[in-house]
């Protein structure tokens, strides 16, 4: 089975919602050690998007359900910014279509083309001739929200 990589993908929402949405971007890092004393001033402002995105005509970002992907680090309601322009290759992490069923799982191309979940509760999705397969993309960041 060749890997098919699909062409246009729905985007539901307004992108400009977030065009422009700055936060502030504290000049020293945050120590994750001993702690270190705080800095009374801010340096710049911080675009989030410029952190996720490197391409915007092809990228999106799309919520995360389930918990398949949580030994990589990928938990239920994060938010997955998604490239669709990035080539996907062995090991990346992926948005893909399986027989009209939207995943993220690893991408496996050895020794047979593969999906694999990182939670040990799940089975690697092994990829057959007749079975219809797209990569949307390649995710390339995260989001997520502690509560």
């Amino acid at each position: 089975m060749q890997i098919q990589k699909i062409k246009e993908i729905e985007i539901v929402g307004r992108p400009e919602a977030t065009a422009g949405a700055f936060v502030r971007l504290a000049t020293e890092s945050v120590s994750a050690g001993f702690p270190s004393p705080a800095e009374d001033y801010i340096e710049q402002a911080l675009d989030v998007n410029d952190l996720l995105v490197t391409n915007p005509p092809a990228t999106f970002f799309v919520k995360v359900a389930g918990s398949s992907m949580v030994e990589a680090g990928i938990h239920p309601d994060d938010i997955l910014a998604v490239d669709r322009s990035r080539e996907a290759r062995h090991g990346d992490i992926v948005i893909a279509i399986v027989n009209g069923e939207l995943t993220v799982k690893e991408l496996a191309t050895t020794p047979t083309l593969r999906l694999i979940p990182r939670n040990s509760a799940y089975e690697p999705i092994v990829l057959r001739e007749h079975d219809d397969f797209e990569i949307v993309g390649k995710v390339t960041g995260l989001v997520r929200r502690f509560k």
